[in-house]
């Protein structure tokens, strides 16, 4: 037997670990931190542990364990990291919000975040449960498209609030269509670009070159332009920074990654920069946000006391390193905005610049393990799906981090699993859902090893 037979004799297919025991010790983790920070709040806050401390704690045990089950049932092989950050950031999101609550006594919004949030780990364990295969999804493209259409136009009707029309508000009750949206967009960007990669992928005739740079011709320019043009009419009718750069953002990426082709990101910055400069200066409530950006103190030098993005600066500046320590800060003078679109303020305030660095880590590990999964996979709808579902997370931790620390002007948007929003908490809840599906696809795979390795593997 010549070397060559002899060493791929010794080759064999193995699966990686299941790593569910992993998982639900995590999961125990992530609890008990979620415990521990609410009672820290109580103990600050009234000198008492919370009277609800067991109940909170024994609910978002019981989600999160419901949610372990579904996994370990039908998806043995997914990622043991993502269910535990998606539970870990969830009750670190219930905690803030309850903190806050007890400085506005008449606005308790914990609770309902509660509601919303064991609907989304619901859907959650739905998603897993039924979709068996997340290449079913690619024969829905078209239709996701066109739903997503809709539920972005429908808004346009209601009133516009704060400024932003991407609200529908009946009675009582309120949803964000654009949340949903998104996830919807990322399905049909995922089908769309599988199916036509070789054609965007320009090459010969079909640039146009300046000094080193490629840029496509007008034909294959098309598809990006639409969709600039669809980003461009969300800012414009809805008011809405944070969604236009997420859904522009989320094309221009799964474009790239398609395609390979680094003249697609010349191109998708050089629209956006185009679309933000014009929308900028002649739209007016995103020219507000653009002022306060560019001169967050000019409140406080007019004399009419510092604003919210000012306020959100103090409460950064006031945690320093290690915070204030929960339920000791001062970020509700931020005002209405501090459960939902400051709450990263209130968690840079009481828990410093370390806290804020932990959860900018469990997001980044979140992304990555998302990136990780499309790129194992060997179909490309399954890859483009997974880093799509996991770039919208870095986009909206992006654009909503930046906003509040003065680095690019305020969106409007929803911190993942922190902020207060019912659609919010949902939709991040079916993405980890989607991305738990195709990781558990990709890990799945039998790898190819030799002997020695295998040992390693199964190590």
């Amino acid at each position: 037997m010549t070397g060559t037979a002899a060493e791929s004799a010794t080759v064999a297919a193995v699966r990686v670990p299941r790593r569910r025991g992993t998982e639900l010790a995590l999961i125990v983790v992530a609890v008990l931190l979620s415990v521990y920070g609410y009672c820290a709040v109580g103990l600050a806050h009234d000198g008492s542990l919370p009277p609800g401390a067991a109940g909170y704690g024994a609910g978002l045990g019981v989600l999160a364990l419901l949610a372990h089950g579904a996994v370990r049932l039908r998806a043995p092989y997914a990622d043991p990291l993502l269910l535990p950050i998606a539970v870990l950031l969830n009750g670190l999101g219930l905690v803030l919000i309850y903190r806050l609550d007890l400085e506005t006594p008449g606005d308790r919004a914990a609770p309902t975040q509660l509601v919303w949030s064991t609907i989304g780990v619901g859907l959650c364990i739905a998603v897993v449960l039924l979709l068996r295969d997340h290449r079913v999804l690619k024969s829905y493209a078209y239709l996701s498209v066109v739903t997503a259409l809709v539920l972005m136009i429908v808004p346009i009707f209601f009133p516009a609030v704060n400024g932003a029309r991407i609200w529908i508000r009946v009675g009582g009750f309120s949803i964000q269509p654009g949340e949903f949206a998104k996830i919807l967009l990322a399905v049909f960007f995922a089908g769309y670009l599988a199916a036509n990669r070789t054609a965007l992928a320009y090459a010969g005739r079909q640039v146009w070159r300046f000094k080193r740079l490629q840029l496509p011709t007008g034909r294959v320019l098309g598809p990006i332009v639409a969709i600039w043009l669809l980003s461009v009419g969300v800012l414009v009718l809805e008011r809405d920074l944070g969604t236009s750069l997420l859904f522009f953002g989320l094309f221009v990426i799964l474009l790239y990654v398609a395609t390979g082709r680094t003249g697609w990101i010349a191109v998708g910055l050089l629209l956006a920069a185009v679309g933000a400069f014009a929308v900028g200066s002649l739209e007016p409530h995103v020219h507000g946000r653009v002022e306060d950006w560019l001169h967050p103190f000019a409140s406080i030098e007019a004399g009419e006391g510092p604003n919210q993005l000012a306020q959100s600066l103090f409460a950064f500046a006031a945690g320093g390193v290690l915070g204030t320590g929960l339920g000791l800060g001062h970020s509700i003078l931020i005002g209405f905005a501090a459960k939902s679109d400051f709450i990263l303020a209130t968690a840079g305030e009481e828990l410093g610049l370390t806290g804020l660095a932990a959860i900018f880590l469990l997001y980044a590990l979140l992304v990555e393990r998302g990136f990780r999964a499309g790129l194992a996979l060997r179909d490309p709808f399954g890859r483009l799906l997974a880093i799509g579902l996991a770039s919208i997370v870095a986009l909206q931790v992006f654009v909503i981090a930046g906003g509040v620390t003065g680095l690019i002007p305020l969106t409007g948007m929803a911190m993942p699993f922190l902020a207060q929003g019912g659609s919010s908490v949902v939709t991040n809840w079916i993405i980890v859902a989607l991305l738990i599906r195709v990781s558990d696809s990709a890990r799945a795979q039998p790898v190819p090893v030799s002997g020695a390795e295998s040992e390693e593997v199964r190590a």
